[in-house]
């Protein structure tokens, strides 16, 4: 105040030294008496009017002298319980989901099948070249069929020489020789019978067959091209009932527990299946640190398919906390705000509050921080309002 006192003096006395100066140069001196008190005058007019808003004060944060209160709509912060969830990306898996790989090798020449065609169990799907196979069955065969003759002759020499030996004209080491040979012939027999099923077997493996009833997946080989055991053909799946495998960090293990809900969640947070986990391993893996988890999804609509990615919503308890309408939330270079209506000198005055929110239920924004349950939000009117700006509440 007293920076403000002496500058409206130093105004007064410039005002008089400039009516001083005006008066001389008009030669009317004679009046300068009059011009001065004139002068003493303004510059007393002008120092009362200095102290006057000097000493009133300056306006409110926000609010300028006499400004009207603005009327906005108020909610109060109602408290709900909440879920204690946490969401993880999970990759689905079907329960009923074969791979197929030749258990032979060698060069596809028919593939009977295209992807996405609903096979039986035992259709075949593809054949790999059967030639070479085919060959030594018919060899093991040959072999088998000479065989077959030697036990019919070794059969017929001993039946000879046990008539011999009946009549007593060969000893019983003749006899036991000739049955010894007989029965050499008939294990070679079985030996090569075995043989003979064992490569049937084998040319069996030449048609790859499907497994069960289901659907051809993706058939990645062509004709020509030459396979191994472990080339995968394709897949044939059953629809229905998929697992989904969840990876939680080891930090949240102690918490895990079976029956505990799952949710599967698209990306806008819908609930597209409710399931509970059915699976804890009962170690970590050494490179993630984690620790898998399955929860078996229904999928009767076959809305999701094998080996998706997806979101996993995992459901670790219920607690309270407060929500406020949508409405009232703005966004401000990634932060969020919401307006509190606060009692202030019997008035309700706007106070903006930073906010860390959560998930949507239905219209409302979970509130993590910033707000508490009963706290005056400011629905409506927000795009008027500053930080301290009077309100009146309205309907």
């Amino acid at each position: 105040m007293p920076a403000v006192v002496h500058l409206a003096a130093a105004g007064g006395r410039v005002r008089v030294q400039e009516i001083m100066k005006s008066a001389f140069m008009s030669g009317r001196w004679a009046h300068s008496k009059e011009v001065l008190a004139k002068g003493n005058m303004l510059a007393a007019t002008l120092l009362l009017a200095m102290l006057g808003v000097a000493c009133s004060g300056s306006p409110a944060k926000g609010e300028s002298p006499g400004a009207p209160s603005i009327p906005v709509k108020i909610e109060v912060a109602r408290e709900i319980a909440l879920n204690d969830t946490t969401e993880y990306v999970a990759t689905l898996r079907s329960r009923d989901s074969a791979v197929l790989m030749p258990q032979v090798e060698g060069e596809i020449v028919d593939i009977r099948v295209h992807s996405g065609d609903h096979v039986s169990a035992g259709a075949v799907l593809m054949q790999i070249d059967p030639a070479k196979q085919q060959a030594t069955v018919t060899s093991q065969e040959s072999a088998k069929a000479a065989q077959l003759a030697n036990l019919k002759w070794a059969q017929q020499q001993y039946e000879r020489t046990s008539s011999l030996y009946a009549a007593g004209v060969v000893s019983k080491q003749d006899l036991d020789q000739t049955k010894a040979a007989m029965d050499a012939a008939q294990a070679q027999l079985q030996a090569l019978d075995a043989q003979v099923r064992e490569q049937q077997v084998q040319l069996h493996y030449h048609n790859v067959v499907a497994p069960r009833n289901g659907i051809v997946g993706d058939i990645p080989v062509r004709v020509g091209d030459r396979v191994t055991n472990t080339t995968a053909l394709t897949t044939v799946d059953k629809p229905g009932s998929l697992e989904a495998y969840i990876y939680i960090p080891v930090e949240r293990s102690p918490q895990l527990k079976l029956d505990t809900p799952v949710q599967i969640v698209d990306g806008a947070g819908n609930v597209l299946a409710d399931s509970r986990i059915s699976f804890i391993s009962p170690q970590v893996d050494n490179t993630t640190q984690t620790v898998l988890i399955k929860a078996r999804i229904a999928n009767n609509e076959d809305k999701l398919r094998n080996l998706q990615f997806i979101r996993a919503r995992v459901i670790w308890g219920m607690h309270q906390g407060p929500v406020v309408p949508v409405l009232a939330v703005s966004r401000i270079g990634g932060q969020y705000f919401a307006f509190v209506a606060e009692d202030q000198n019997g008035k309700l005055v706007a106070h903006q509050k930073p906010l860390r929110v959560g998930e949507m239920v239905g219209n409302d924004y979970v509130v993590l921080e910033g707000i508490k349950p009963g706290d005056k939000v400011i629905v409506s009117g927000t795009q008027f309002l500053v930080d301290g700006a009077a309100v009146t509440p309205q309907g």
